[in-house]
């Protein structure tokens, strides 16, 4: 029988009685493992040889399970300073112990959040008891890192799957096939086989030669298994933000653009928000080390504005009767909302005075610090938005959302009063979700007050807006967890594999 020359190895390397791993004979024969497998499956085809295959699973240490695997564990060290200090028989203060553990850092929190799981003890009002009854030398999760490390398997897979949550191994699987020889390969081995070359494509040379009437053409298992390529693709949430683009400038809008570090008076001051207010104080937003300041705001427009925040604007405001400081008005902040780059626009700093109507959106990045949940990051994307015209009102405003959702397939929209420092009427927006059937918001709305707009200078009306792109992408995805999609706890299988559709 003629063979391909890797397919004629593999039968040579096969063996009746034994299983001969793929990898192994790959090894031997000098091929690469997936030529090997290849020419397995086609001489499988032939019924030569049978593939099997399982899957194998390893178990490694992190660097983080290494390192306690060498130290031990920190409720181990925490447990062991406890009752070296007495404390099964009388409690001790938490920080002493901490510090006769040698814990810093995570590890405080790591031990802490252990001890009491593994029964060790308990902690109550900052001070430490011990359990007499448990031992630290029948720790299993430390018991399974010694066995890694002295390379054997853990089969207790509740343990197993313990210290995996923890980030203290990785595990992986491999698909594993192994070779052998069928009676039929046998007795085609016996009769002997001879090796011929063959071509796996049809070049121009064997046209013009006509070679390609005497060579043989390798064949194709087009149903043979191939390995997985993970190809790049775009992000959801940036799809998501490119038709947020398309459908603004579909109706009438300019993007616009502008510092993500910018002066607080363009993020606050601006917006007709006191400086004492709690958005403007470190448990809001995330503080810059050395913040600097910016020089280049113009004086008159720092004048009005600090008038209107101590006297108000026409005869129906008072303003705040609050400090203004113009050095921290000038210092430099990360922004917490997209809206300075209206300001800006609106003072006419980014493009110049601008008449009405005019309408202009952006699509960008702000930071807050926030609680982490289900739908709040320390990161997000803003939907900024305003159009500048006469006359107008909160229909307009309310009509300009129902379009805009309905381009995504959210017609159930719902809208709240709420307060802004900066608008009057202000609306909330709400959506409901297509899973879970709840009411989230979306965003915050309405019409600049006359304390934000005579100060810039802008003698009509401004309706505006700040939606959120995260939750645009659960409404028309479904997802439920924002974190799921968009941060450090990402799933990268739903980033592969999801279809955002409108």
């Amino acid at each position: 029988m003629q063979l391909p020359p890797t397919q004629a190895a593999v039968l040579k390397a096969a063996d009746a009685q034994t299983k001969r791993d793929v990898t192994e004979i790959a090894a031997e024969t000098d091929e690469k493992p997936e030529s090997v497998t290849r020419a397995a499956f086609e001489l499988e085809d032939r019924d030569l040889i049978t593939v099997s295959e399982h899957v194998e699973v390893s178990v490694e240490l992190t660097e983080e399970g290494e390192r306690y695997a060498t130290e031990s564990l920190p409720e181990i060290a925490l447990y062991e300073a406890a009752v070296d200090a007495g404390a099964a028989d009388d409690p001790v203060a938490l920080g002493r112990l901490i510090g006769d553990a040698g814990l810093d850092g995570d590890a405080v929190d790591i031990a802490l959040a252990n001890f009491a799981r593994k029964g060790y003890g308990e902690v109550d009002s900052g001070e430490v008891t011990v359990n007499p009854a448990v031992t630290s030398t029948e720790d299993a999760e430390m018991a399974a890192l010694d066995t890694l490390v002295e390379g054997g398997s853990i089969e207790d897979e509740s343990i197993l799957e313990e210290i995996d949550r923890r980030g203290l191994v990785e595990r992986s699987e491999r698909t594993v096939r192994a070779v052998t020889l069928t009676d039929e390969g046998i007795t085609t081995l016996m009769e002997g086989i001879e090796t011929t070359e063959t071509i796996d494509r049809l070049t121009p040379d064997l046209l013009t030669s006509g070679e390609w009437e005497d060579v043989e053409f390798t064949d194709y298992n087009v149903e043979a298994e191939a390995s997985e390529k993970q190809s790049g693709r775009k992000h959801p949430l940036r799809q998501t933000a490119d038709r947020v683009k398309d459908v603004l400038v579909g109706m009438g809008f300019q993007e616009m653009q502008g510092p993500t570090v910018d002066a607080d008076f363009w993020i606050h001051d601006c917006l007709f928000m006191p400086q004492d207010h709690p958005a403007r104080t470190h448990w809001d937003r995330f503080s810059i080390e050395n913040p600097g300041k910016i020089d280049d705001i113009p004086s008159d427009l720092v004048e009005r504005v600090e008038t209107a925040h101590h006297e108000g604007v026409g005869q129906d405001s008072e303003g705040y009767h609050s400090p203004w400081d113009e050095d921290f008005a000038r210092q430099l902040a990360l922004r917490g909302h997209t809206t300075s780059l209206t300001s800006r626009h609106l003072a006419g700093e980014s493009l110049g005075d601008l008449e009405p109507p005019q309408r202009f959106f952006s699509v960008e990045k702000a930071y807050r610090n926030d609680e982490l949940d289900e739908t709040h990051l320390l990161e997000f994307y803003q939907i900024e938005g305003w159009v500048m015209a006469e006359e107008l009102s909160v229909r307009d405003l309310m009509g300009t959302f129902t379009e805009f959702y309905e381009q995504f397939g959210i017609t159930d929209l719902r809208f709240k009063p709420t307060y802004n420092p900066y608008t009057e009427p202000s609306f909330e927006l709400f959506g409901r979700h297509p899973e879970t059937d709840e009411l989230i918001e979306i965003g915050n709305s309405g019409l600049f007050r006359p304390e934000m707009l005579e100060p810039l200078e802008v003698d009509c009306d401004v309706m505006a807006w700040g939606l959120a792109l995260e939750r645009l992408m659960m409404l028309a995805s479904g997802a439920e967890d924002i974190r799921d999609v968009h941060g450090t706890l990402v799933d990268l299988e739903f980033l592969r594999t999801e279809e955002v559709t409108y």
